[in-house]
């Protein structure tokens, strides 16, 4: 595969991938700036903004934006993250200046009319309200509060009810200008696409764009600790979480290998004994994430309340197992194997293609190849994922429990205490 990569006077990025066989492109503007930039009156602004972007600007409403992409067939979308915020499209071959030209508009011309803010302030609350109906979003963000209290890290990435009921047009255009800045600003395209004419047209578009200093963001602070919600509902949910790796980290694909093996398929440990085994749950499975300083490793699972004893020893017991033992050839060769499949098939996707430039570009500040990643993978040993399974033992949990009403505070405890326990089992082996 091969990429070319422009950079605009003004710093923003363009870089793109033509791949011949496709009839679509898939394009974009990542801008690294989300949820942690903010500060806590601002707290989910950068999900309200992303919202607003699209309500309207000096020569397009709402409708004429929506009525323009759809007229060629396309499709235009947004999503806020905790270091991104990506505003993209996927249009046929051909439309990919149309698809541009409304990124450009919603970027650089919003109104964030009052009007508009009013009524889209409502839908964000109508969102809000729609995770607090889903257990699982309710237990990821009080993990992510007990892992990161007190920072912009720990809140939700939507904001807290008030924060949405007060944001004005002021505020959105003072965060847009503060951290919109186009030295942080990636302009990603694949598939039916030619770089020149698209370096071209972005020159266009967004070289009138002048950079200022950006605005950095605070450090993380892995504290951990227990966080449980007293509302019920028919399964008990836990998240266990551990810090992890950042991405920039040497352990961030032996973070990716471990949780392949742990509870990243049906044949992982977990999958197997707590579902295969014990029937404890329908579905459980680990994940790693990882940011510029940062990272969880985290595992999902849901069970009748009077199970979730049970769960939870599964699982510090797994835990426990390749902490002291290290996988078997045959796991490790296993999760190896997804894992690379998993990179390999979404470079198959435009989009999928579009965004992981975008996201090398914002986070390295440049492009690694499908060749460097499957080496990284591979370059992975038994050895280093025993000694990170040792490393997760020792440290200490971030623990949510949720839906078993006022038993969620007992069962969380309970879960800590589990996983400190097997903390010190780790270290005096060790020792």
């Amino acid at each position: 595969m091969s990429e070319e990569i422009t950079r605009l006077p003004n710093g923003l990025a363009v870089v793109s991938h033509t791949m011949p066989h496709l009839e679509t492109t898939s394009l974009g503007i990542w801008v690294g700036a989300g949820s942690r930039h903010e500060t806590p009156d601002e707290t989910g602004i950068s999900h309200f903004l992303e919202h607003m972007s699209f309500k309207g600007t000096a020569s397009r409403t709402a409708q004429a934006i929506a009525e323009e992409i759809e007229a060629v067939g396309g499709e235009l979308n947004a999503a806020t993250g905790l270091e991104s915020t990506a505003y993209y499209a996927r249009v046929l071959k051909g439309d990919e200046g149309v698809a541009l030209e409304l990124l450009a508009d919603i970027l650089l011309n919003s109104k964030f009319s009052p009007e508009e803010l009013e009524r889209e302030r409502e839908v964000i609350l109508q969102e809000i309200a729609m995770t607090r109906d889903s257990p699982e979003d309710i237990a990821f963000e009080l993990v992510n509060e007990a892992a990161y209290p007190g920072q912009a890290l720990g809140h939700p990435i939507l904001g807290p009810e008030a924060n949405v009921r007060r944001f004005t047009p002021a505020d959105l255009t003072t965060f847009l200008k503060t951290h919109y800045q186009p030295q942080r600003m990636v302009l990603s395209a694949a598939g039916a696409i030619r770089h020149e004419p698209l370096v071209r047209h972005a020159e266009a578009l967004f070289g009138g764009l002048t950079r200022d200093e950006c605005v950095g963001e605070e450090r993380a602070r892995y504290q951990g600790g227990v966080r449980w919600h007293a509302k019920r509902f028919e399964q008990s949910h836990l998240v266990l979480a551990f810090e992890g790796p950042s991405y920039r980290d040497r352990m961030y694909f032996t973070a990716q290998v471990f949780s392949g093996l742990f509870g990243g398929g049906m044949s992982s440990r977990l999958f197997q004994e707590a579902r295969e085994k014990r029937g404890l749950c329908y579905s459980i499975y680990s994940s790693a994430w990882g940011l510029g300083d940062t990272g969880l490793v985290a595992v999902h699972a849901a069970t009748g309340t009077d199970m979730m004893a049970s769960l939870i020893d599964v699982t510090g017991g797994e835990l426990e197992a390749i902490a002291a033992q290290g996988p078997t050839a045959a796991e490790l060769h296993r999760a190896k194997a997804q894992l690379k499949a998993g990179l390999l098939i979404s470079l198959e996707s435009s989009s999928a293609r579009a965004e992981q430039m975008a996201r090398h570009l914002i986070a390295h500040g440049r492009i690694i190849g499908s060749d460097e990643l499957i080496r990284m993978v591979d370059a992975v040993t038994a050895e280093d994922v025993g000694h990170f399974a040792r490393e997760l033992a020792s440290g200490r949990p971030s623990v949510a429990v949720v839906g078993a009403g006022r038993v969620s505070e007992r069962l969380a405890t309970d879960a800590a205490q589990r996983m400190d326990r097997a903390s010190e089992r780790s270290e005096a082996r060790t020792a």
